[in-house]
């Protein structure tokens, strides 16, 4: 495929690389890499071993020590340069992200977007790393808060969004004077090895020291084990399932680092008798159903009001009868294959359980066969009633299963409905009730790191910093201040006077 030759993707890969140089590990073993859109080899990843990894690690900390005395604008120079050169490789990367991972096409390409967004994103930031002025108590005395670069970044990156969140976090953590160490899901590492070639060019051009943007692929409980415990990386962002999470916080917390953790979503839209069922239901549908239903973001719970609920029923039901499933690559269809045939086992237990817990399926819910599906990760999205307090409900499963629920009384009884589950990553409400929608904002109101008004869960902008509340993890990327997660912050205190005064009045005389 042309893509792959674009973006010198061989049939064997190697697996570690200091950013410049390949590390020629053979011997490890292989991930075999196939393609949810027709179950075709793409090509092979030699696993990097445990030697492997520390020797990363070295070359990032040397890195480290270079980088962080370069002027931050220097350093968003940099980045730039980066961004560019997606620019030139926007196309066959955003190919590859498709095939590999099996989201549509528009979507690959947009999230190659995403990161050529962060990077200008980021190229501003890089002027603004401010701390405060503060006042001191004491006369003639200076109070600041300062931002240092914390050293080595760990970014554990999920399948979903195979290079956009990667970016999020290393295009921050650069411009902030810290290296990154990435490694990918083992799902989708040809992306990450895609990036660390387009980027290598502009490490060299610059004559940049080799650690800045590092990538290791191995075995999540060899090499993931090993960067969580890891005391030369203060701090590990983790994408991935609740359960992963977890686990990573606990490990990067018993040695006292610092993580940031985006993890599961159980997401609900509120559907309140004032709302524009014109702008909700294709929210509603892409939010369901873009992504195969693979996004942390992706809309599970839909909460309507019982006035409207048969309108809404009837409506999306037909547009789920209209949708189109086939190749990510057919910018035709809606709806493309799920990640692998695990997934598709636990679409089809979900469905099964939640039946029995009394759930109704509406429409869809079949695994696809046959010609155009011979992957057999292709399924078609589920529509299903059901109730808040159903143990499937309550359960995030990574698939296009969309749950309808009924409410009586005002919008604070929709918000509890929607509060009663244990993530809290994505919200929204539709409605052109002023009063509804400033409750739904309001500290009583949703209890997401993300709330929207009008628009639906998914498609977070670069802007805003990204993250939830509750098992949903914590911390935040991308935006906003975001950034300062990635540095460590130093009060200063400065005393230009002859005396030495003491805080609170304290007083000692010697």
């Amino acid at each position: 495929m042309d893509f792959l030759n674009s973006l010198a993707i061989e049939a064997n890969n190697y697996g570690a690389s200091t950013g410049t140089q390949w590390l020629t590990t053979t011997d490890e073993g292989v991930f075999e890499i196939k393609s949810p859109v027709d179950g075709k080899t793409i090509a092979n990843v030699y696993k990097c071993n445990a030697s492997d990894y520390q020797k990363v690690i070295n070359s990032a900390k040397s890195a480290f020590v270079e980088w962080r005395q370069v002027p931050a604008p220097q350093r968003g120079d940099i980045v730039r340069q980066i961004g560019n050169k997606l620019r030139e490789f926007k196309q066959p990367l955003g190919e590859l992200v498709a095939y590999e991972m099996g989201k549509s096409l528009q979507e690959g390409l947009g999230e190659v977007q995403e990161m050529i967004d962060i990077c200008d994103f980021a190229v501003g930031l890089s002027r603004q790393l401010n701390g405060s002025t503060l006042h001191s108590e004491r006369p003639l005395h200076r109070m600041y808060d300062q931002y240092h670069p914390l050293g080595v970044v760990g970014v554990i990156s999920a399948f979903n969004f195979p290079v956009a969140v990667w970016s999020w976090n290393a295009m921050i953590a650069a411009i902030c004077g810290n290296a990154t160490v990435w490694k990918p899901s083992e799902k989708t590492p040809l992306t990450a090895i895609a990036c660390q070639n387009i980027i290598k060019e502009v490490l060299i051009d610059n004559k940049l020291p080799e650690g800045i943007f590092s990538l290791v692929i191995g075995d999540a409980n060899v090499i993931g084990e090993d960067m969580l415990e890891d005391k030369n990386v203060p701090l590990v962002s983790v994408t991935g399932s609740t359960r992963v999470g977890r686990h990573a916080g606990q490990k990067v917390a018993a040695r006292f680092g610092k993580s940031i953790l985006e993890l599961g979503g159980n997401n609900a839209m509120i559907l309140t008798p004032d709302a524009d069922l014109k702008l909700a239901v294709p929210a509603i549908v892409f939010g369901a159903v873009g992504t195969a239903g693979q996004r942390c973001t992706s809309t599970r719970r839909v909460i309507i009001h019982e006035s409207i609920y048969d309108q809404v029923k009837a409506v999306l039901t037909k547009a789920y009868k209209g949708l189109r499933i086939g190749s990510p690559l057919d910018e035709n269809n809606h709806v493309g294959p799920l990640i692998d045939t695990d997934s598709v086992q636990a679409f089809t237990n979900a469905i099964k359980a939640v039946k029995e817990e009394g759930g109704k399926v509406l429409c869809g819910g079949n695994v696809l066969s046959g010609e155009g599906y011979e992957s057999g990760c292709y399924v078609e999205p589920v529509m299903i009633e059901a109730e808040n307090h159903y143990q499937t409900v309550q359960h995030e499963t990574f698939a296009p299963i969309l749950y309808l629920i009924k409410y009586k009384g005002d919008v604070n009884d929709a918000i509890a409905l929607q509060n009663d589950v244990v993530q809290g990553l994505s919200s929204a409400i539709f409605s052109n009730n002023m009063r509804e929608c400033e409750t739904f904002l309001s500290h009583w109101g949703s209890d997401c790191g993300i709330a929207n008004v009008n628009i639906g869960t998914s498609g977070a902008e670069i802007g805003g910093a990204f993250g939830g509340e509750k098992e949903t993890g914590g911390g935040r990327e991308s935006g906003s201040d975001a950034w300062k997660a990635y540095m460590r912050r130093q009060t200063n205190t400065i005393n230009f006077s002859t005396e030495l005064p003491l805080a609170q009045g304290i007083k000692f005389d010697l």
